[in-house]
């Protein structure tokens, strides 16, 4: 199109200045930019089946940093970010007629129903007020005109396989340069106050000095991370052996929150990846990113294949489970209440965090549908809730595959949680870091404290059903590791032992939640 007169960027699940189609096709074709967010008042209403709050304050906390930074960002560019509190069709409505000279809006998709449904908003208040609506795709590695399934219809319903056609077949389609300087903004347009967590009904996120993710939102911090963890430090180099830790900062990237809001490009992260494995090493570490991309994009291309099959009780193969509803063991899983210690330590680093490690998500996950048989949608709510990284596609096609109606054909894998205690926290550091009641059991003993004798506990200070509770489920494959615990003795000398290092035997089984075979997790 001819040079247009003002185009209005609406800015959704796309906060960064760098890789941005929307910016880029709009700095091309106006004389004037409009970058704006909108606090949609239904993000912060209850989730569908449970009502639970659907942005918690570790979210939305994030979310602040993230709009603050990109309009910091627009500033130092020449431009600024418009902010409103109001639905986005109706706010882009109410623009169009005060500045009677937008040729264009333009937008990245999405893919669910919600994001869907405003889109189509947006669309017809366009249509109505005759301006032209571009819209873009930008959320994922691989574009999704690239994918060589002629048809979303005809996306494989296994990873393995999507995988190794978009390797085979695809490339990566390179970067957009960011523009020094930005079209400037329209005469007499107020910012608009960025709101707090009180005007959204929210109360402010506490800070936790135990949680790994103790990061701010923003393009410049995610950058920032992507700079420490690739080049300043070289962790990256060893993320296949250390993703599958507990405690710390850098034992993953930790890139999912920034992704999530779009304020870091997986592109950007993949030619970060090339460029380092050319200058400094190429391994499975530096690989295994890429794959964790490449799942982030499945799911999301998964969600564009079912719609809102993603969202139903039978999941995506119409699989009728007799689910319960039983509110008083749901209770106990997300307080941290269960009396399994590994569970309960997890779900309130979630509730105290906004954070859980993916050893941690597909633990509770399995313990909520194949130990207590509780209503998935439960779980993907309650993480809906608190997640600081939530992605609507990766949390429920995360969720449909631990109840095993996702599009995955294997079926029935559970997790052994005193199993997969004692492999990813051997020592266990992480319990008694999350569960201080049980801080007087040693070693790998703190996992299983039904099983300890009176006086040991009496010793520890612990109490069952008093001071901490009994189980509130014993499953009977429990039993075959109980006797396999470290003692409370110390470690060998020289020999690293807690959640920060994954036992050298279990390095490379982070994704058999996805790979094996074997039922004995």
């Amino acid at each position: 199109m001819s040079a247009a007169r003002t185009i209005i960027c609406l800015l959704r699940n796309d906060l960064r200045l760098h890789d941005n189609e929307v910016f880029h096709w709009a700095q091309r074709n106006a004389e004037h930019i409009v970058p704006l967010y909108c606090f949609d008042p239904r993000h912060y209403l209850g989730t569908y089946c449970y009502n639970f709050p659907k942005t918690g304050p570790f979210r939305l906390s994030f979310l602040l940093d993230s709009v603050k930074d990109l309009r910091a960002t627009l500033q130092k560019k020449g431009s600024n970010l418009l902010v409103r509190q109001g639905k986005p069709e109706e706010v882009v409505g109410d623009l169009i007629r005060q500045l009677g000279s937008v040729s264009a809006v333009a937008f990245q998709e999405e893919v669910t129903q919600e994001e869907l449904d405003v889109e189509k908003g947006v669309k017809d208040v366009c249509s109505q007020l005759k301006v032209k609506v571009q819209t873009f795709w930008g959320s994922t590695l691989y574009h999704g005109e690239d994918l060589p399934f002629n048809h979303i219809s005809r996306l494989p319903d296994v990873y393995t396989e999507f995988r190794k056609a978009v390797e085979t077949r695809c490339r990566v389609r390179p970067v957009l340069p960011t523009p020094d300087l930005l079209k400037p903004l329209p005469p007499g347009l107020e910012e608009g106050p960025v709101p707090t967590h009180q005007d959204l009904g929210q109360l402010d996120a506490p800070a936790d000095s135990r949680s790994a993710f103790p990061c701010s939102g923003g393009e410049s911090q995610a950058l920032a991370r992507l700079q420490h963890y690739f080049w300043d430090t070289d962790a990256v180099a060893s993320y296949k052996e250390t993703r599958n830790g507990l405690i710390g900062v850098n034992y993953s990237t930790k890139f999912a929150p920034w992704l999530a809001m779009g304020c870091i490009s997986p592109r950007y992260i993949y030619e970060q990846i090339k460029k380092y494995e050319r200058e400094r090493t190429a391994n499975q570490s530096t690989y295994w990113v890429v794959f964790e991309l490449l799942w982030r994009d499945y799911f999301k291309f998964v969600a564009m294949k079912y719609g809102n099959k993603i969202f139903a009780l039978e999941g995506l193969q119409g699989k009728s489970v007799p689910w319960k509803k039983d509110m008083t063991l749901f209770n106990a899983w997300k307080e941290g209440q269960t009396g399994v210690p590994f569970v309960d330590a997890n779900m309130r680093e979630l509730a105290q965090t906004g954070f859980m490690s993916n050893r941690g998500r597909q633990n509770v996950a399995s313990f909520l549908t194949k130990d207590l048989g509780l209503d998935w949608r439960m779980g993907a709510e309650w993480f809906q809730y608190l997640l600081v990284d939530h992605d609507v596609c990766s949390n429920y096609g995360n969720w449909l595959y631990s109840a095993g109606i996702g599009n995955d054909p294997r079926e029935n894998r559970k997790f052994n949680m005193i199993k997969q205690g004692l492999d990813y926290d051997n020592n266990g550091d992480y319990v008694r870091q999350w569960v201080p009641e049980l801080r007087g059991i040693k070693g790998g003993d703190v996992h299983t404290p039904w099983t300890l004798s009176t006086a040991a506990l009496s010793h520890a200070q612990v109490s069952l059903g008093e001071t901490y509770p009994s189980p509130i489920v014993m499953a009977p494959e429990w039993s075959r590791h109980v006797n396999k615990k470290p003692s409370g003795a110390a470690p060998s000398q020289g020999r690293k032992r807690g959640p920060s290092h994954t036992p050298k035997q279990h390095r490379d089984k982070g994704i058999d939640f996805y790979f094996s075979r074997s039922k004995n997790l």
